[in-house]
């Protein structure tokens, strides 16, 4: 392969073999600031960041990410900031046109070739290269590659300015806001969320930029162009065959021939890997031509399979193709990660509901709704990483990209990939924009419907082999007009091998002479459906039958007439974050809590200050429906008090939805994705952590309700209820029911012997028949254990805080009182600049009843699957012995030395804290943060260290009852960690220490 030299202007050399991506040393510009042409500024009069208007700009992202990096505009993220940014509708598109120039080195030899590439562009751009002009076309998602090979300067530097324009329609946000603003961005081929949503302010600049990656490419005379894989299943997925194609381009004026080469490796460790296939193959490529070339196929058997989160592991292999060209040597590479399974999707006829199948095995889908990482699309592979896991740490196994954001790039599904998380795409049309919404809007989709299909078809290359990718959807809430959705249906038609859902075809022979190899459609291997509403989703039909998006009491989830369908898109609720957040985002005007006003019918009606107005605050009351949640714990005092209230909501509020879509898997239900998960700017609704990357509480609601194996009560009824979405018979299990009373006695305590779980079924147990005792309280807690009868060991734990029907909460208030004594244990894995935590947190409450089981036993095989799956930052809560975990340490140390390059510092001294406290009782709603030590930050500042992945947050331990929690986080060099412990009734803040990165 050829190499690459590229210096970009204030940055080093860059070396690198095929491909250089060009991400600093930028400069940018207001065109209409500028005087001199494109010809100009790449060719006599170059700009510097030092010469006025000129900036350091940021590429990839956009005009107005380039503006705030440079402080020329407030922060659009904080407070009421957005409102004092000039919008695109008042200043006219040329305020936001801009031109960006950076400058790299370029050296050949022999038949090479140079691209420049542009993966994303919104919405035109001119581009001048040393004086050349070449234009790239209209549309936010569209790929570019120019052949510059004739243009390129090899003696000295590479002049490269860039003029974007802003989309063609960026319209007007109407006094009232409104869903898409006027909608007039629906006659673009561009993201939609900009004008403004129910949950996002407007974009000022729509997003205009480079906002994705700027490449330069070497090959030789032959380039690979959109390899496409595709693997098929025989004789019940013992025997599996790999497709092939790839389009390869002649760039020379003579007939090239060349040793293709096709390999399929899996990594052993780091460092080494297995071939499991090397094949060669040669064709002859005419002059300028390009030719489409189907490999032959490559058989495996048993190969490992690539599951969602929760069904089992995410095998991947690296495919590598190769084209060698005769007299040149190796002229391009292509490698890809690609996993083995089958998806497909069919309308359930017992629910009504889309089913999904991985291969053979039916999933019960819990995710939610995603719009993007941010909302001026500062995107970062590092921020996707946090992002897909933190959705695999919820045990989530599907994520919707709804139809208003963008086409996620590939960085995004390669953590899909990694992490488990299917992934249902959409298509630039929404509701709202595209025929629907108030006042109703333009029918007939995006102005150039050429555009948006060949759009399309380029996202469907760039996507297309990636694991987690499980369906393609015309748009949200509205389907495309006629002529697109007609071409898409075509385009995306299935490959007659993936059309049936029979599982035993007995060879690879049954393709017949009809039917082409797989690969060599556009997709095939996926349903395309035309709209979120339509096939097997709400009611099938395209009414708006999503929904709600409001508070709920939580029993209303498990009622049968909750939600009439099978499998529903959105359902939404609140989302506010934690006090920090709100401090570290908003003025202290924004400190004040909502108005409680008193209504008809005894209901509270909750007005929020401005500012949360602004950022779409949801309340946590539905005045004549839902009494407000966070005053069931009585009236909130100050900014503290509101936000710790909240969590226990947020907390209560997803977990019930998600254990009520359960409670119903397969008899009612298919699926369920949540709005939304998360937001893409600082708003006050819908999230499971907020912009900053801190998680709410309903993040850990989440957690525990999508567990594989998981028990519930359901509050409807009051039946504990098992679950268990594993393909795999669980038999030999007990459930622990133990109810405890905040004068930390044990009045109710009940063991449930012999039960066995069918898979994938959800079975009711029995009745937990305390609220009809005699001398039931008012408030209570209630702890739930399923266990192996064998070994004692914890499937899984459940914690309830519940009252009385009819009652509420607020004699929690006084339990804030209580001063229940703890024991913290904690030891630290330093490795570079990343830390890995344990900690071991007991209630040293006297245990009074010796009937409880031990909470030290670990929960199944979940420690060996830690040191199995150690990039999987504890993939599952985990309440194991002291013992144990010390035990699996020490035998862990070879493994992360081989994966960390050695450690900075492991402590293998657990340091043991003892917090006061005289009292017994529950230690209610404990809640851990790490931050950096106060002589590193600004004094009264945000001192937390975002993101941290923990193993399970927001917890509560019954008397003599011992949790292990494990955190991990990086931080910049310098910096001393702390870890914080409080809770509802531990005040202390109790801080832990635990050593500085030197710098």
């Amino acid at each position: 392969m050829a190499m690459i030299r590229a210096t970009v202007s204030g940055g080093g050399l860059v070396e690198g073999f095929g491909k250089t991506v060009l991400n600093s040393g930028w400069v940018a510009a207001r065109s209409a600031e500028v005087s001199r042409s494109g010809v100009q500024l790449t060719t006599t009069s170059p700009p510097s960041a030092d010469e006025a208007p000129w900036m350091e700009a940021l590429v990839p992202g956009t005009v107005l990410g380039t503006l705030l990096k440079n402080k020329l505009v407030p922060d659009p993220f904080y407070g009421l900031e957005n409102e004092a940014i000039i919008d695109i509708a008042d200043s006219g598109r040329e305020h936001y046109t801009f031109w960006f120039f950076t400058t790299f080195d370029c050296s050949l030899t022999g038949n090479q070739h140079v691209d420049l590439n542009f993966r994303g562009v919104n919405y035109s751009a001119e581009v001048y290269l040393n004086g050349h002009k070449k234009d790239l076309e209209k549309g936010m998602f569209l790929r570019h590659s120019l052949d510059v090979t004739d243009i390129v300067n090899l003696q000295g530097k590479n002049m490269l300015a860039v003029l974007v324009y802003p989309p063609d329609n960026p319209g007007k946000i109407p006094l009232e806001g409104g869903q898409g603003g006027d909608h007039e961005i629906g006659k673009d081929v561009a993201a939609q969320y900009v004008e403004g949503w129910d949950w996002m302010a407007p974009i000022r600049d729509r997003n205009t930029g480079i906002w994705d990656e700027v490449s330069i490419s070497v090959t030789g005379p032959v380039k690979i162009h959109d390899p496409h894989l595709v693997s098929s299943f025989f004789d019940d997925y013992k025997r599996v065959y790999l497709h092939s194609t790839v389009e390869f381009e002649n760039r020379s004026s003579w007939p090239a021939e060349c040793s293709l080469s096709i390999q399929v490796s899996t990594n052993l460790e780091e460092g080494i890997c297995l071939v499991e296939h090397l094949q060669a193959q040669v064709l002859t490529i005419p002059a300028s031509k390009q030719v489409q070339y189907t490999f032959p196929l490559l058989f495996f058997y048993r190969p490992n399979l690539w599951w969602p989160n929760g069904m089992g592991k995410q095998s991947l292999y690296n495919v590598e193709i190769l084209v060698d060209v005769k007299g040149h040597g190796e002229s391009d590479t292509w490698k890809h990660y690609f996993g083995f399974r089958k998806i497909d999707s069919s309308i359930d006829p017992t629910t009504g509901g889309r089913l999904f199948r991985i291969n053979g095995q039916p999933i019960f889908i819990r995710g939610g709704n995603w719009i993007l990482s941010d909302g001026l699309l500062r995107l970062s592979e590092k921020r996707y990483q946090t992002d897909i896991k933190f959705h695999a740490d919820m045990n989530f196994n599907m994520i919707r990209c709804w139809g208003g954001g963008i086409a996620e790039r590939p960085e995004f599904y390669h953590y899909c990939d990694v992490y488990g998380l299917l992934v249902w795409q959409e298509f630039w049309i929404t509701g709202d924009c595209d025929g629907r919404g108030v006042p109703v809007s333009n029918p007939n989709g995006p102005l150039d419907h050429d555009l948006f299909l060949k759009s399309a078809r380029d996202t469907v290359k760039l996507l297309r082999n990636h694991a987690s990718l499980a369906l393609w959807v015309g748009g949200n809430e509205q389907i495309p007009p006629n002529d697109i959705n007609t071409a898409l249906k075509n385009d995306l038609k299935l490959h007659p091998l993936f059309q049936s859902t029979n599982e035993k075809l007995k060879s690879v022979e049954n393709f017949g002479s009809s039917s082409s190899d797989p690969s060599q459609y556009l997709d095939g291997t996926r349903q395309y459906v035309p709209g979120s509403l339509w096939d097997g989703f709400a009611n099938g039909k395209g009414d708006f039958t999503d929904g709600p998006y409001e508070i709920q009491d939580p029993s209303n989830f498990f009622r049968d007439d909750f939600y009439k369908y099978g499998f529903n898109p959105e359902v939404g609720s609140v989302g506010m974050p934690v006090a920090a957040t709100i401090r570290a985002t908003m003025p202290p005007e924004a400190w004040k809590i909502p108005l409680f006003i008193k209504v008809d019918g005894g209901f509270i009606e909750e007005v929020p200050n401005p500012i949360w107005k602004y950022h779409k605050y949801i309340p946590y009351s539905k005045p004549g429906k839902v009494h407000d949640q966070i005053e069931l714990y009585g009236t909130p005092k100050d900014l503290d008090d509101f936000c710790e209230k909240a969590q226990l909501v947020n907390y209560v509020q997803y977990r019930a939805l998600l254990e009520g879509w359960t409670s119903r898997m397969w008899t009612k239900y298919t699926g369920v994705l949540i709005w939304k998960t998360q937001n893409p700017w600082t708003g006050l609704r819908g999230q499971f952590y907020d912009h900053l990357l801190d998680q709410t509480a309903g993040f850990y609601g989440c957690r525990s309700a999508a567990e594989p194996i998981h028990v519930q009560l359901n509050l409807d009824t009051y039946f504990v209820e098992v679950v268990n979405t594993t393909s795999t018979e669980i038999t030999n299990l007990a459930i622990e029911v133990s109810v405890w009373d905040l004068e930390a006695t044990c009045p109710y305590y009940k063991v449930i012997n012999d039960i066995s779980l069918s898979p994938k079924r959800t079975i009711k147990i029995a009745e937990m028949k305390y609220p009809k005792t005699k001398n039931a309280k008012p408030v209570y807690f209630l702890l739930l254990k399923l266990f192996r009868q064998s070994d004692k060991s914890i499937l899984s734990r459940n914690f309830y805080w519940l009252h009385q029907q009819g009652g509420d909460c607020r004699l929690l208030e006084a339990y804030r009182t209580k001063k229940v004594p703890l024991q913290i244990k904690s030891q630290v894995t330093i490795m570079g600049t990343n830390y890995k935590v344990q900690m071991h947190i007991q209630n040293l409450s006297e245990k009074r009843d010796s009937r409880i089981l031990s909470n030290e036993n670990p929960i199944g095989d979940r420690v060996r699957d830690y040191l199995q799956n150690y990039d999987n930052d504890f993939d599952t809560r985990s309440t194991d012995a002291l013992e144990e975990h010390t035990d699996v340490l020490e035998k862990s140390k070879s493994l992360l030395s081989r994966m960390f390059g050695g450690f900075s510092k492991m402590d293998n001294d657990w340091k043991v804290i003892q917090t006061g406290g005289n009292d017994s009782g529950v230690a209610f709603f404990l809640h851990l943060s790490v931050h950096a030590s106060r002589e590193s930050s600004e004094p009264g500042g945000d001192t937390r260290i975002l993101p941290v992945h923990y193993s399970d947050n927001y917890f509560s331990l019954v008397p003599g009852e011992t949790m292990s929690i494990n955190l991990s986080f990086g931080v910049q060099p310098g910096v001393a960690p702390r870890i914080t412990l409080q809770g509802w009734n531990h005040h202390y803040r109790h801080s832990i220490s635990i050593g500085t990165i030197s710098s």
